[in-house]
């Protein structure tokens, strides 16, 4: 049920799932799928646990079996793209997929989508930084411009792929992330 709330959602934003549509596609009643939830907010809640859950699974914990620093990165690059590609969600990454809908929609939907945001950004993060302690990455890098930079070939690559359907989006964003690790390589520090 809600896998199949969180598949939609990816095509259709959070506005363009209703009960009665949801209900129809998985053969049940709309008045028992409200008495299941409650409410669409409700609904809209358990869906973004679901997609996070899946995420979970598939990326985070591929991304937490990798060995520290920029094995990790690329771990984070390559677990993200096959799940983009997995088509698990057909309109790609669940959270940039309904991002757009809710960002003007204050509430708990949107605290909730945020809070998974920020977890992932979170462990981007962490994962810099390892990489840094181990001395893979100049101790001088902008660790916060790397993960927005990190980020943004991301998500370029899955939203190209699903614009697109040209599997070559992700090589294109791939090389974006590998550019962005060599600028970050330990330099010799400047002479005075």
């Amino acid at each position: 049920m809600l896998l199949a709330a969180a598949r939609a959602a990816s095509l259709h934003g959070f506005d363009g799932i209703s009960f009665g549509a949801l209900a129809k596609e998985l053969g049940l009643s709309k008045s028992s799928l409200f008495a299941h939830f409650g409410s669409k907010e409700e609904m809209e809640i358990a869906t973004i646990a679901e997609a996070e859950r899946i995420f979970g699974e598939t990326v985070v914990a591929r991304v937490r079996s990798a060995p520290p620093g920029i094995a990790r990165l690329r771990t984070i690059r390559d677990a993200f793209f096959d799940h983009v590609r997995s088509g698990v969600f057909p309109g790609g990454c669940f959270f940039a997929a309904v991002a757009a809908g809710i960002v003007a929609r204050p509430g708990r939907v949107r605290e909730r989508l945020l809070g998974c945001i920020s977890d992932w950004k979170a462990l981007l993060g962490a994962c810099l930084d390892e990489a840094r302690d181990l001395g893979e990455i100049d101790a001088r890098s902008d660790l916060s411009q790397m993960a927005f930079e990190l980020q943004a070939m991301l998500q370029a690559g899955n939203q190209t792929f699903v614009l697109t359907h040209d599997p070559g989006a992700f090589e294109r964003a791939g090389a974006g992330v590998e550019e962005i690790i060599r600028r970050a390589a330990p330099r010799p520090a400047p002479k005075t």
